[in-house]
């Protein structure tokens, strides 16, 4: 009979014979990717096509000169996109949470994919290979018009965040960072509605994401509690007039 291994202190412990099996897309994420409209058959070829990996915070997801092959997603987790320093220092420019698609474009010029990508947190990410895709398009031709899609908002979230950094001041810049992030922040219209707004990011990379110092995004935040618009506990952030600081970040004090 074979002897189960020991820990240093004794105690027995089993070893497992049954690698661990990850936990693939669910439809609702893919949903969240693609749309909607994203019907049951094309959801079944996409878990086919996919590749699912998982990052430690502070790993490489993909480097900027590597070349693309695949569209990238982050389904949970936060991802930053920005520059790698020879020194090991990360110049964070914007981070994605899951579920988001994090490289929907470079796949498709047959370059590089033009900037470095770091987990912040632990970080799941799911990859379609290019190819697979221009195959499924022929069978599913409707997924085209959803990618389509899913890069038009990924050009109007980044003219928005780039009108922001130069027409915004930092406290309008947070408050329209804060609704991003806001769960479901459409369907709650009353002030005494209450969303949680997890910081799964340094303070200092959401500062570099604001174009501002930890100093500064700490003043504000504070200047924003102090207006009863969040409570900010631990790693969360409380959202408590949700109508107010949408007011504030489309630029009314």
């Amino acid at each position: 009979m074979m002897q189960r291994p020991r820990l240093a202190t004794g105690r027995i412990v089993a070893r497992s014979t049954t690698p661990p099996v990850p936990q693939i897309p669910s439809p609702e994420q893919w949903s969240v990717l693609f749309g909607p409209a994203l019907g049951s058959a094309a959801c079944e070829q996409l878990q086919a096509a996919q590749q699912l990996r998982t990052h430690g915070a502070g790993q490489l997801v993909f480097a900027r000169d590597q070349r693309a092959r695949d569209l990238v997603a982050v389904l949970e987790g936060s991802v930053g996109l920005g520059q790698r320093r020879e020194d090991g220092s990360f110049d964070l420019q914007r981070s994605v949470t899951g579920p988001q698609w994090l490289d929907l474009s470079s796949a498709w010029l047959g370059g590089g994919h033009g900037q470095d990508a770091m987990a912040l947190s632990r970080a799941r990410i799911v990859e379609l290979p290019v190819h697979c895709v221009r195959e499924l398009l022929i069978e599913q031709p409707e997924l085209g018009e959803m990618l389509l899609a899913g890069l038009a908002r990924t050009v109007r979230s980044l003219a928005r965040m780039s009108y922001d950094l130069v027409h915004k001041d930092a406290g309008h810049r947070l408050a329209e960072w804060l609704l991003r992030r806001c769960p479901a922040q459409s369907a709650s219209e009353s002030a005494s509605d209450e969303l949680i707004v997890p910081l799964a990011e340094r303070k200092r990379d959401v500062a570099a994401q604001l174009g501002i110092t930890p100093e500064t995004f700490s003043r504000n935040l504070r200047a924003l509690s102090t207006r009863k618009l969040i409570e900010v506990s631990g790693y969360s952030i409380k959202v408590l007039n949700l109508p107010a600081l949408r007011a504030l970040a489309q630029g009314a004090d």
